[in-house]
């Protein structure tokens, strides 16, 4: 299955954060906060219900740091992800 956005919506898949310990073991993420960065997946056209357009200014593969607690999330096929609207993504990280 696949995942379309639409208007000004993008899907985000959360990049996994690990932990390292001075000793070397590394700890999952899983017991912090949600991570900020993501990796885009999908963008929608950029036009809104009412006609406007919106510059999309991110595309597909770009990492990017978003407002933690923005956007709706969804799983598919075991996957989970996060669709924001554009104004919810902070910076692209080059």
């Amino acid at each position: 299955m696949k995942l379309v956005p639409l208007g000004d919506k993008v899907v985000l898949q959360q990049l996994v954060q690990e932990e390292t310990t001075k000793s070397g073991i590394i700890l999952p993420g899983q017991g912090k906060e949600k991570p900020s960065q993501a990796k885009v997946i999908a963008v929608g056209p950029g036009t809104l219900p009412d006609g406007k357009e919106v510059k999309m200014e991110v595309s597909v593969d770009d990492l990017v740091i978003y407002s933690r607690y923005a956007g709706s999330e969804v799983e598919i096929d075991d996957e989970k992800y996060i669709i924001v609207k554009q104004s919810d993504i902070l910076a692209v990280l080059k």
